[in-house]
């Protein structure tokens, strides 16, 4: 009877929503797309567009919304609102726009601060449909070399190398040839990469129907009984990973993309879909990751927003009845208050609820609920080195390079984070190297002669915490040598695979979690944000994880409302602008990514005919 009950309230609640849909105006159209434009290579015209300094008569009348924070996330929720007529104001701390995906240049040498590579952009593939809408068209990718990873296991001096490709067959039959003792383990993989892939969608609608009803549908057991995507979300990567082998080595290939937490704490539902993102090929944007905040800023900008930097947010203001209707800016020794009756925060949940939250709302039960469900992320570590010559005299690659010093991930990341302060540094037991020159054909032409490496690993906070009263550039010597303990290990170990470079080195530069904290506000250092761990990924938390909050008008975008990485923050961008503005905007894209197959199938049959006559 329960059932038949429900079938009706699902009828009734499909027939209503499908009415609500069909008279919303849509945010994206295929006609909004245009032919990108040439690279803007003159400087100061990019610094109008990406540092725009926050004053008071910079401000837009009459605002629709309010984001703290200019991340890819943040951005992608502004513009997304922006195309459906809404007048949003984007408010940065840093100088420049852009989160981890904005750049900095140093001795003449530009660095990416957070993006690595993109997945998912293959002609109409949805991420490359969002990114179209969002930039009209003017963000281009150049698609790197089919083997785009390998990972290097060191294990006591027995070195074993790797090749990750790209494709959708050769992906897994490269890892056969690899594996030959594992061909099923890699099929198994494989089928949890497949259904990961095709239904995580899923875990999506759970964040956009009423809380209630995602709360009934798993809790009832229906949603198991549709796909097995709920219970594999919550699923223990290390767990899944010996059921399928004992090789050690094909252990790490299917967790090696670390941010933080080790396979035994993570989901391997999330281990599976980052290795799926990069099926259809690995992609950098071409003239570099800044591009995608200065191609975004100026569709806000097209439609009446505007984003402002060195605008640090002081406070979230709330009234008396609990709802948020503005923010204040600190400019010098001046609290400007800005009002508008949607905020969003792409800051990340902890700087919203315990740093901007009044002290009285901090306290409320329903907002520490919301903070229980999540733990800080592991910190980052990035050193970034430049050297003058080319990528042809250095015999760099476009191929990004992850180091691992075991087999045994759980063991070599429980080893090393259980560490004392004055150990770790020459102990670092996994890096991700990589060579953004390397990677965008434009580089040489933008700065000829010259290339840049940068090499990432996760920490602890807890190390460099004694300096984080101390300010940016004024550290001390003491914290100088120590950070630099960690970068003349992490150089010497790129050394070994491209000795080249220790001669061209002209320039290095090392971002401790204090610095992330500094230019990025990441809480306690950690870009990824919010910690991967296994708990967080339950079906349930997922659901409760949701982008409206506990304080009316005040929303949260970015990586703590799906998952990590640039795609992940995206993807919480667009769930939040489907929150606010109460309109799931991904039946768009699909919609829109219908139609561009169709009309691509029409062209090519129209060329056939014309190849036929």
């Amino acid at each position: 009877m329960w059932l038949l009950l429900f079938l009706v309230f699902v009828l009734i609640w499909a027939g209503g929503t499908s009415w609500y849909l069909l008279r919303k105006p849509s945010p994206f159209t295929v006609e909004s797309v245009r032919p990108a434009g040439p690279l803007e290579l003159d400087q100061r015209k990019r610094d109008k567009v990406l540092k725009q300094g926050f004053t008071k008569e910079k401000i837009p009348k009459n605002l629709d919304a309010i984001v703290i924070g200019s991340g890819i996330g943040g951005m992608t929720a502004a513009a997304t609102m922006a195309k459906a007529g809404k007048r949003v104001l984007v408010l940065e701390q840093h100088d420049v726009a852009g989160g981890c995906c904005h750049t900095f240049t140093e001795k003449g040498f530009e660095f990416d601060v957070g993006l690595h590579y993109f997945g998912q952009l293959h002609e109409n593939g949805l991420l490359k449909v969002a990114l179209d809408q969002i930039t009209e068209g003017q963000l281009e990718f150049v698609e790197l070399p089919q083997h785009f990873d390998s990972i290097v296991i060191d294990d006591s001096g027995k070195r074993r190398d790797y090749a990750v490709l790209s494709g959708k067959t050769e992906m897994e039959q490269n890892l056969k040839k690899h594996f030959p003792d594992d061909v099923k383990a890699v099929e198994e993989f494989f089928k949890i990469m497949k259904v990961t892939a095709r239904k995580i969608h899923y875990l999506a609608i759970l964040k956009l129907i009423p809380q209630w009803l995602a709360l009934f549908l798993l809790k009832s057991g229906i949603a198991d009984f549709c796909s097995s995507i709920f219970r594999l979300s919550g699923s223990n990567a290390t767990e899944v990973n010996n059921r399928l082998t004992t090789n050690k080595d094909l252990h790490v290939i299917f967790s090696y993309f670390f941010y933080g937490v080790s396979p035994k704490d993570s989901s391997c539902m999330i281990n599976a879909l980052m290795l799926h993102h990069f099926k259809r090929g690995a992609y950098y944007p071409k003239g570099g990751a800044s591009e995608i905040p200065f191609n975004i800023t100026k569709v806000i900008q097209k439609h009446g927003g505007s984003v402002l930097v060195r605008a640090p947010v002081s406070r979230i203001l709330v009234d008396k009845k609990g709802a948020a209707y503005g923010v204040t800016v600190k400019k010098g020794d001046e609290h400007v208050e800005i009002c508008a009756p949607v905020i969003i925060s792409n800051c990340g949940i902890f700087n919203t609820f315990q740093k901007l939250l009044p002290p009285e709302i901090q306290v409320k039960p329903e907002i520490q609920s919301r903070l229980d469900m999540m733990r800080p992320g592991k910190a980052s570590f990035l050193v970034f080195s430049g050297f003058d010559a080319t990528q042809e005299e250095l015999d760099i690659v476009p191929t990004s390079i992850w180091l691992f010093k075991s087999n045994d991930m759980d063991a070599m990341m429980d080893e090393f984070f259980s560490m004392s302060k004055d150990e770790a540094p020459e102990n670092i037991p996994m890096a991700l190297i990589t060579f953004p020159s390397a990677k965008d054909p434009t580089s040489q032409l933008r700065h000829p002669g010259k290339s840049c490496m940068t090499i990432l690993t996760m920490v602890n906070y807890e190390w460099f915490e004694e300096w984080r009263d101390t300010r940016v550039r004024k550290r001390g010597e003491d914290y100088f040598h120590y950070k630099m303990r960690f970068a003349s290990c992490l150089f010497d170990w790129a050394c070994k695979h491209f000795p080249k470079l220790r001669d061209k080195l002209v320039f290095q530069e090392a971002a401790t979690p204090l610095t992330n904290m500094h230019y990025l506000s990441c809480n306690r250092g950690a870009i990824y944000s919010a910690d991967h761990n296994l708990e967080r990924f339950y079906a349930e938390a997922m659901a409760r994880n949701r982008c409206d909050t506990p304080v009316k008008n005040l929303y949260l975008s970015g990586q703590d409302i799906f998952s990590c990485g640039v795609a992940g923050a995206l993807h919480g961008g667009l769930l939040c602008a489907s929150s606010v503005l109460s309109y799931p905007v991904y039946i768009d894209l699909l919609l829109i990514k219908k139609k561009l197959k169709r009309k691509k199938a029409a062209e090519a049959e129209k060329l056939a005919k014309q190849k036929q006559q």
